[in-house]
Order: C-alpha cells, then sequence, then structure tokens
C-alpha cells in the first residue's frame, strides 16, 4: 500500500484512538453505549418488522447472519479481532441486540 497523505491521516487518527481508549474507563464507557445501542436498534428492529409483517423473516435472517458472523470473527484466531476496541464493541453490541430481542419475546409472551 502506497503512503499516502489519506492514509497517513487515517492510520495517525487510529493510533490517537487506540491511545484514548487504553484507558480502562473509556474502554467500560464505549462497551456500556455499545450494548445500549445494540438495544436500541433490536427494539427498532423488532417495531419495523412487526409493523410491515412481510419483512419478519428478513429481518430475522440478517440479524442471524450479523450474529453469527460477529460470532466467528470474535471467537475465531485468524483475524486476532478479540483484542482491538472494535471487536469488542461490535460483540457488546451484537449481545445488546440479542438480549433487546429476548426481552421482546418475553414481553410478548411468544
Amino acid at each position: 500500500m502506497q503512503n499516502t497523505r489519506l492514509s497517513s491521516i487515517v492510520t495517525s487518527v487510529g493510533r490517537q484512538v487506540n491511545r484514548e481508549l487504553v484507558n480502562p474507563w473509556r474502554r467500560l464507557v464505549v462497551l456500556v453505549i455499545a450494548v445500549l445501542f445494540g438495544i436500541f436498534m433490536g427494539i427498532a428492529f423488532s417495531a419495523i418488522a412487526g409493523q410491515l409483517a412481510y419483512w419478519d423473516i428478513t429481518v430475522a435472517a440478517l440479524i442471524l447472519l450479523f450474529c453469527e458472523l460477529i460470532g466467528s470473527l470474535f471467537h475465531g484466531n485468524k483475524f486476532n479481532f478479540r483484542s482491538t476496541i472494535l471487536g469488542e464493541a461490535l460483540y457488546a453490541f451484537k449481545v445488546g441486540v440479542t438480549y433487546s430481542l429476548f426481552l421482546i419475546a418475553f414481553i410478548l409472551g411468544s
């Protein structure tokens, strides 16, 4: 890859973000925000799929595909995704989505 201005800016911003997120409190805040955003998105997915009944199967398949992809990336050894803040945040988002879907199912009694 060539060392262009854009690639050097992206690299330096990535290093700064990683340097800032080494602090455990900031890392915890990012993970809590990811879980809460996952809960919000799970409730939004279920509300949209509930209003438009023909989207039920499609939304369920997309959520299942997303959860399995994140799980295989997080638990696989190929990319070392578990040690990055992006991997942890995506996994926390997945946990939030899954939790909210279980919560909606228990509320509806199904």
